[in-house]
């Protein structure tokens, strides 16, 4: 059978399939049964995309039906009609699992995901845009054995991909005890083919929420998901026709398709690689991934993928800090002559004198540097991606910074001989990779001698935490002469431009102004540029001429204007991966906050992802507004219609994260003590007449404001 015959007898037994599965359904539970993802504001996200259509019911579902035999068409043996019908198998996979989540209590369970959130895919496009998540791998069917299958997958997990299962490969992986979850960016979708319409549907939605694609815009959706997600399929084993459709539809969308059969090859889209050691390089090559690798000397693995991971209680073999034994970091400036580079110096003992696990020592993990181009202000920067270079190492976890740290080794790890001077290795040689242009030397000193973690913190740290808070209390939009620019969500968010000022960080919340600053430093060419303080044309409103036009430059002419302070004029735009989104709630006259990790109704009739969908994407949405979580205790949050005391409602977790810091701006400007307990939360009211009962009973001022809109 020629390679489009088997195409069209793939997507005649999807069509068929679904067919059967939806006439069944409609004889069980009726036309009008109701049709959804969970936790998506993306209708069934395929089908809404390539149509404009949103899917409600299963009469809806009969009419997506239709789409598929357009797509199918005349079955004419050409690469076009052969891509078309691989779109047909995908419509028809979609339609296959909507029925399951509407008519199943459970259609997945542990270890296969099924369905992936919207938020899950938010919370993953900082990683994507900065490449600690470089590329998406599908794992498809079923490996020689479970060693090939570990090696593949492992090799994937190492380079910092995220990889999805799909399969009998899912088996395979548990047999070979391949850590998976998405924490450790391994995620099992499911063993039934169509589950892999799940991963698809997570490259549709990213043109969705970070492109802001118009639904119906199947040509835009085409050139997006190719020219913009860097994904690919791995197909092994014996192919199915139904297999052999799904990947024609993977390679429509740009993905291109490398199997361990023999096919007709297309070549950059379907290719051939019998020699499994060179499977995992083909499929980057074919998809045009360049990994960056820092060779490390320890013993364990060292990825961004184990960044997720969490060490339990009984996994643990050591452990410092988190409350139980003082634990503290810095990173210290020093002149060139004070450091020898790469010495790592361990005082006090290591784990290996561990007796009975769990084992608990105290810590101080001190990080000198030196380099002609080092600045103070680089210090904060440098030691916050301490966090991250201990968590990308398999087998340890780190929470926290400067002296709250948290510090787990796992028994696993231990077991393979990992060491406190691994640590040292890691830091020494990530602080040189990611920042090369101002670190010329670096030393690490490691110590859990007691005695010497408190004198040495006594005389470095706490000066040091200190001197840092007043000179970041100094920081104010006023005090600088320029902002920064930062483009890096522009892969996947084209008409986005974060302006990031010292009151107001990047929408992400992972970009500071100090962190612009340095990354200009790092990178003089790179995603964050100066923009100057030029032009003032409303300071209340926070417009500048020279910010306009640098927006107006980055995204080519997809903004023209932004006001800094407002949230009704010309709001800063944003990607999709905002930590929250602010709108305003007419009735109460002020501001509801959500951030994406609430998943419940808010007073405004829209959960966070409803809301997200018409705030993305790069557009200027007046009257809502993306941001990050520590922009709402800042003195410029929506400053020009004061919105700070304009906050209404929020969820219970963000309320309790800013209370302490958003209570003293409110004490300072307005003179109002506590004001945090007149905030509403899910708690109390969701519904608008019970917040506005609420906010009524607290006298919140909003209520006597002038009116917002």
């Amino acid at each position: 059978m020629s390679l489009f015959k088997t195409i069209f007898t793939g997507s005649n037994q999807a069509l068929e399939a679904a067919t059967d599965f939806l006439n069944k359904s409609i004889e069980e539970k009726g036309l009008d049964h109701k049709v959804a993802f969970p936790d998506t504001a993306y209708s069934l996200p395929i089908i809404y995309a390539a149509t404009g259509l949103k899917m409600e019911s299963f009469a809806d579902l009969q009419k997506a039906l239709g789409v598929v035999k357009s797509l199918i068409g005349e079955e004419k043996e050409n690469l076009e009609n052969g891509l078309n019908a691989g779109l047909g198998t995908a419509v028809a996979a979609e339609v296959i699992e909507a029925i399951k989540y509407s008519t199943m209590d459970a259609p997945y369970e542990a270890p296969c995901a099924g369905h992936i959130s919207d938020p899950i895919i938010r919370s993953l496009g900082v990683p994507l845009v900065t490449g600690d998540i470089p590329g998406v791998a599908v794992v498809l069917g079923e490996c020689p054995d479970a060693e090939t299958a570990s090696k593949i997958i492992k090799d994937y997990q190492s380079k910092g991909l995220l990889t999805f299962l799909v399969g009998k490969v899912i088996d395979q992986a548990i047999e070979a005890d391949v850590k998976m979850g998405l924490d450790l960016r391994v995620i099992p979708l499911g063993y039934d083919v169509t589950s892999v319409i799940h991963v698809v549907s997570v490259a549709v939605r990213a043109a969705l929420i970070f492109g802001g694609l118009e639904p119906g815009d199947l040509e835009g959706l085409l050139d997006y998901t190719l020219n913009r997600v860097p994904a690919f399929v791995n197909a092994f084993g014996p192919l199915s026709e139904l297999v052999v459709s799904c990947g024609a539809g993977a390679i429509a969308l740009g993905f291109p398709v490398i199997t361990d059969q023999d096919v007709f090859e297309v070549p950059t889209r379907l290719l051939t690689q019998k020699d499994y050691d060179k499977f995992v390089a083909t499929s980057l090559e074919a998809r045009g991934i360049k990994i960056k690798i820092t060779e490390i000397p320890i013993p364990v693995s060292f990825a961004a993928a184990f960044e997720g991971e969490r060490i339990r209680k009984g996994d643990m073999f050591a452990e410092f800090g988190g409350g139980k034994t003082e634990s503290w970091e810095l990173v210290m400036k020093r002149e060139l002559s004070e450091v020898e580079d790469h010495k790592i110096e361990i005082i006090g003992p290591d784990i290996d004198t561990i007796q009975d696990a769990p084992g608990r020592l105290p810590l101080a993990v001190f990080v000198e540097i030196a380099g002609k181009n080092m600045q103070d202000d680089f210090e904060p920067v440098l030691e916050r991606r301490i966090h991250y270079f201990m968590n990308y190492i398999e087998g340890v976890m780190h929470v926290g910074q400067r002296d709250i740290t948290w510090i787990r080794i796992g028994k696993e790890a231990n077991d393979k001989g990992f060491r406190l001077n691994h640590i040292g290795e890691v830091l020494y040689a990530k602080m040189h990779d990611e920042f090369e242009s101002v670190v010329d030397k670096c030393q690490i000193t490691i110590v859990t001698d007691p005695e010497k973690v408190s004198e040495l913190k006594a005389k470095y740290a706490v000066a040091k935490y200190e001197a840092r808070d007043s000179r970041l209390a100094s920081l104010t939009d006023e005090s600088v002469n320029e902002f920064y620019s930062c483009n890096l969500c522009q892969s996947f968010a084209p008409a986005h431009v974060c302006i990031v000022t010292p009151e107001r960080q990047g929408l992400c919340g992972a970009v500071s102004w100090l962190d612009g600053k340095a990354t200009k430093e790092l990178d003089p060419t790179g995603p964050c540029q100066p923009v100057p303080k030029d032009g003032i044309e409303d300071e209340k409103l926070g417009v500048w001429s020279a910010v306009n036009e640098t927006v107006a430059q980055i995204s080519q002419g997809a903004v023209e204007r932004v006001t800094l302070y407002s949230i009704m004029e010309d709001p800063m735009t944003s990607c999709g991966c905002f930590e929250c989104i602010c709108g305003i709630m007419p009735e109460a006259n002020g501001l509801v906050i959500v951030n994406r990790e609430h998943a419940g109704i808010t007073p405004l009739g829209m959960t966070f992802g409803e809301l997200a969908s018409m705030t993305g994407g790069g557009v200027q949405t007046p009257g809502f507004m993306g941001h990050g979580r520590q922009f709402i205790s800042s003195k410029k949050f929506v400053a020009a219609e004061e919105g700070n005391r304009r906050i209404v409602w929020m969820p219970k977790e963000l309320k309790d994260y800013v209370s302490e810091k958003l209570n003293a701006t409110i004490q300072e400007l307005y003179g109002i003590e506590n004001f945090t307990d007149m905030i509403c939360d899910e708690t109390i009211a969701t519904e608008s007449e019970d917040v506005l009962a609420f906010l009524e009973e607290k006298g919140h001022p909003a209520l006597q404001m002038e009116e917002v809109m």
